[in-house]
């Protein structure tokens, strides 16, 4: 299927957008007027764009109903600052219940349940259930259209942090396993992070892997190993030498027992170097594979 997006509708061209380009995490805005009123909505048209200076960006979008805009953007029209709460599963249905349409001059601090904490930099409270708060001046706001459905750019350089001890490890480093983020999909679906769902993908940062197009031929055209696979063997600065000290019970035996068929023998190999692929075994599948 092949899709126009001039020739959509705003709603079908956000059902297609929000459900392809996600998870999205959400920033959890806190904000207030000229006259005091204080704000709190969700957005998940938000991440982070700079470390130095430390900028994140997210969008109030006009809304595609009426082409109105959202009292977020208003405040920071009118008072340039922001705290932005990090969202994780235990406040997501509060979260979402700050996202409703409450009129002007309703505090959503209220409405959600949630408790407000005095900043230490800026006007706009801080969420206190909130593990990761970061108090920011808005340095821009940045229209990027005028129609329903336009994003606003809200350009924010975060001045402080607070982080909560809960999730930080012995050397004060924050436990990824243990802020449960919240990401937003599309329609009503949401996804959250937790030691179930999250892996870790070695990066080779200062040295260049020598890419899947330098991998053995018998390796490169496998039938069994995945793209994946293959993106875990060329991430070496160079291919392995045959180990003589492997010792590997498995490979004896699918020798022993496939040795009259070779093209049986290196599908049994590469079967093999898989399951220890998938157990991040990437020297041991090497030497597996090595050994056809």
């Amino acid at each position: 299927m092949i899709l126009d997006l001039a020739n959509m509708s705003n709603l079908e061209r956000q059902h297609y957008l929000q459900h392809s380009i996600a998870p999205r995490p959400v920033c959890f805005a806190s904000t207030i007027d000229k006259d005091g009123n204080i704000n709190l909505s969700p957005f998940s048209f938000f991440n982070l764009f700079s470390i130095n200076p430390p900028i994140v960006i997210f969008s109030p979008s006009r809304r595609l109903r009426d082409n109105t805009t959202k009292h977020t953007l208003q405040n920071v029209h009118e008072v340039p600052e922001v705290v932005i709460n990090i969202v994780d599963y235990d406040m997501i249905h509060q979260t979402s219940l700050a996202s409703c349409e409450y009129p002007k001059g309703i505090n959503e601090f209220i409405k959600a349940g949630f408790t407000q904490e005095p900043a230490t930099l800026v006007r706009p409270p801080m969420v206190k259930e909130s593990k990761v708060k970061m108090e920011c001046r808005v340095i821009e706001i940045k229209p990027l259209g005028q129609e329903a459905g336009a994003g606003n750019l809200v350009l924010c350089e975060i001045m402080r942090m607070h982080v909560d001890e809960s999730i930080l490890d012995k050397n004060n480093k924050i436990d990824q396993r243990k802020l449960h983020h919240i990401a937003r999909l599309g329609g009503d679906w949401y996804c959250v992070v937790n030691e179930k769902n999250i892996f870790m993908v070695e990066k080779p940062n200062t040295q260049l892997g020598i890419g899947v197009d330098a991998l053995p031929e018998h390796i490169r055209n496998s039938k069994v190993l995945s793209g994946n696979d293959l993106g875990k063997l060329a991430n070496v600065q160079s291919v392995p030498d045959i180990d003589p000290s492997f010792q590997d019970d498995k490979v004896k035996n699918i020798f022993q027992y496939y040795s009259i068929n070779p093209e049986e023998m290196e599908n049994e190999l590469h079967v093999y170097a898989k399951e220890l692929l998938d157990k991040n075994l990437v020297k041991e599948a090497w030497q597996v594979l090595l050994n056809f």
